[in-house]
């Protein structure tokens, strides 16, 4: 029997007001998430990629409840945490955890090692100092740290390990589902394998869920279960990894793809050179809103919006290309 999933998320949506003039008056929405639906499962990573400025890292804030949504509903274990308040929401922020992009502004430079971690165990749970010591050390440790790093500012570690010591944190409240908001990008490639390795080992371990936003399709393809693909606020497809990097259904799917490096100098890849720049999110286009950069657009594609439908056994797809396939 399918396990129902952690999360569900069903049309959210998320406009962001441009106020203009003396008054500060409305005269414009940024259609930042428009309309996105998916699920995650327990144990389940699911990547969400795309160009910058799609839309990835506000979904995860609307997941978090960091902002409140426009419209739509986020389900977390079937209870609706968009609605949800007070002693009820902090009881699920438990269990809901992030780890950020920079780890060098999201570690506060004025605390301890030891106190970053120690805050979120003080914050949700009644535990004496001892034990407070106790499991910061271990979760430490866990991460690839030393127990005697405890008295270390930020500022005392590479990068790598403030990174190291940010999913020490996430991981103090022993949560279920934690948002990786590009979690590697400010770090080396070496080190990068590193924590994306770390992240899979305490999956595996711990059973812990991961939205995993990121750009990088190599990283992506690596530590991800499914993956979504992101286009100014829309999703356009989401299947498996396997299915998606085998079998892409979307145009824009294909031009990401044709830009990831291929280790093997003998293998030749055509790229796929996008025309134009990403239109505003402010005004996007009708139709599908990829049709002003699509290679294969026809007079469907700038009137009617594509639907997400199956093209292909758990595998959807928003795309008049692929309809009736």
């Amino acid at each position: 029997m399918k396990s129902r999933p952690l999360l569900e998320v069903t049309n959210l949506v998320k406009h962001f007001p441009v106020r203009r003039g003396v008054f500060s008056r409305v005269g414009a929405y940024v259609y930042a998430v428009d309309d996105i639906s998916f699920s995650i499962a327990p144990g389940e990573t699911l990547g969400l990629v795309g160009e910058s400025g799609c839309g990835k890292s506000t979904t995860g804030k609307l997941i978090l409840r960091l902002i409140e949504p426009t419209g739509g509903t986020v389900l977390w274990r079937g209870e609706r945490i968009e609605r949800t308040s007070g002693e009820a929401m902090r009881g699920i922020r438990r269990e809901l955890q992030a780890v950020f992009q920079d780890p060098y502004s999201s570690l506060n430079p004025r605390m301890r090692a030891a106190d970053i971690v120690a805050e979120p165990i003080r914050n949700f749970e009644t535990a004496s100092r001892r034990e407070v010591h106790d499991r910061v050390a271990a979760l430490l440790e866990k991460v690839g740290l030393r127990a005697d790093h405890m008295i270390r500012y930020p500022y005392e570690f590479s990068g790598g390990q403030r990174q190291r010591l940010g999913i020490a944190r996430a991981l103090a409240p022993n949560p279920k589902l934690i948002v990786c908001d590009e979690p590697v990008s400010a770090l080396d490639v070496s080190v990068q394998a590193q924590v994306i390795n770390l992240l899979m080992d305490l999956q595996r371990e711990l059973g812990i869920s991961y939205l995993f936003v990121a750009h990088d399709l190599a990283v992506v393809e690596h530590i991800s279960h499914r993956v979504a693909v992101m286009y100014l606020g829309k999703i356009v497809e989401i299947t498996d990894k396997r299915s998606l990097f085998a079998f892409p259904q979307h145009p824009y799917t294909e031009a990401l793809l044709s830009a990831v490096p291929v280790p093997d100098p003998r293998v030749q890849r055509k790229r796929i050179i996008l025309a134009g720049d990403v239109p505003s999110p402010i005004s996007p286009p009708t139709g599908c809103r990829f049709h002003t950069r699509c290679p294969y657009a026809f007079d469907r594609c700038r009137i009617e919006e594509p639907r997400m439908k199956e093209v292909r056994p758990q595998h959807w797809a928003a795309c008049h290309l692929r309809e009736g396939r």
